[in-house]
């Protein structure tokens, strides 16, 4: 019997939720926080990658539902895209202390699982949320070489090679919460997905 979608990805979820070898597992069960495996359409043409969960999202084990989240919602709204019509994931499944930047050994430790998602949802577009998940995915797809700081790649888009057909790269939406004047070159850059919706 071939297993669906929501079966394999359901395989993933138990796998982190089980993952005593997680860098991060002990200070996931310290804090009561649940993994952030991801959520959204298991069918979606769309996937859009964070960088790591934040407190709300470890909290509650949703993406994207803090103010970043709130952020990302207004972004959506603006190209006509619902949310529940694509799948919004990071590359880290649990939060690091204190809101730090993914250690490259979590990043190592959390890709694969990154990966096995992508792969088992076929999206034709994968939309990079920050720098972290920009680099991962850009590598990950052949594009290394076109690989820039978030500053001069935000809001382009590039074909991929063996997997998506075309990688978008964006600034993490919290940039709006911390910097509310950032807000509008976000909303200028999400236009690019009206080209794939």
């Amino acid at each position: 019997m071939v297993k669906d979608r929501t079966e394999l990805l359901r395989e993933i979820k138990d796998e982190v939720v089980a993952a005593k070898d997680s860098p991060l597992y002990e200070y996931r069960i310290k804090s009561r926080y649940f993994p952030v495996l991801g959520e959204g359409n298991h069918q979606a043409k769309i996937v859009f990658i964070g960088e790591a969960p934040g407190e709300n999202e470890a909290r509650t084990g949703r993406p994207f539902c803090g103010p970043a989240g709130t952020v990302l919602d207004e972004l959506l709204e603006s190209v006509g895209i619902n949310r529940a019509d694509v799948y919004i994931t990071n590359v880290l499944k649990d939060r690091p202390p204190g809101n730090r930047d993914p250690s490259p050994e979590e990043i190592a430790f959390y890709s694969p699982f990154l990966t096995r998602q992508i792969e088992i949802i076929e999206p034709k577009v994968i939309v990079t949320l920050g720098r972290f998940s920009m680099r991962y995915i850009m590598e990950k797809f052949g594009l290394a070489g076109a690989v820039e700081s978030i500053s001069r790649s935000h809001g382009k888009d590039f074909s991929a090679r063996g997997g998506p057909a075309k990688v978008i790269t964006l600034y993490h939406p919290a940039v709006a919460v911390h910097n509310p004047s950032q807000k509008e070159i976000l909303f200028k850059d999400f236009e690019i997905l009206k080209r794939y919706v």
